[in-house]
């Protein structure tokens, strides 16, 4: 396992069993998210980085009963928690890396990444995995409840130039990984992109 791994694993899994605890306000959040991805009914979908499976319900209900949801994540003790927290019912649940999927090319029409980017290793390489398992034309949001300036102030810093989720940033990083960003918001409230599968 790399040193990524390690501490992706390492930070995830002694959190994993106060997770939602920690944030109890976040689903109405994640909801709103998932309607952006305009799924239908029988739709395919990923949670990438799917932690406790908090958009697995929502991502279920979108998809109906003859979609498919998978959420995979690093950390075992994440998924644990989602099983836990009964969330394995709405979806498959995978011990995996976004860097490498075991998932067939083009087998999906949406990826939903909830708070994932900042923890990509590579995110070109990583962003270009997940669009080699969307169909062209498929969706990809990247998401977190709060926005970028409150998120910063949470953890008791500043926002920098750098930071992976500022637009200026992230629209270049994503056409060079195989989307077209196609919306940012960056609110107090939550950050949500949207992006297409490039054909």
């Amino acid at each position: 396992m790399s040193d990524d791994h390690t501490h992706v694993q390492d930070f995830f899994g002694a959190r994993a069993a106060d997770w939602d605890s920690r944030f109890p306000d976040d689903g109405p959040a994640y909801a709103d998210a998932v309607a952006a991805l305009g799924l239908r009914e029988g739709g395919r979908v990923l949670d990438a980085g799917c932690g406790t499976g908090r958009a697995l319900p929502p991502l279920r209900a979108a998809v109906g009963s003859a979609g498919v949801v998978v959420g995979a994540d690093l950390t075992p003790a994440m998924l644990q928690a989602a099983v836990r927290a009964g969330r394995d019912g709405d979806g498959r649940l995978l011990v995996a890396d976004v860097a490498a999927l075991p998932l067939r090319t083009g087998s999906l029409d949406a990826v939903f990444a909830a708070g994932l980017i900042a923890h990509l290793p590579r995110p070109a390489e990583n962003l270009r995995e997940l669009a080699r398992v969307v169909r062209p034309g498929g969706v990809l949001a990247l998401f977190h409840p709060i926005g970028r300036a409150a998120l910063a102030a949470r953890q008791g810093r500043q926002i920098t130039p750098d930071d992976l989720r500022a637009e200026p940033n992230l629209r270049p990083l994503l056409a060079g990984s195989g989307w077209r960003m196609t919306s940012c918001v960056d609110e107090d409230t939550r950050f949500l992109a949207l992006a297409v599968r490039a054909r």
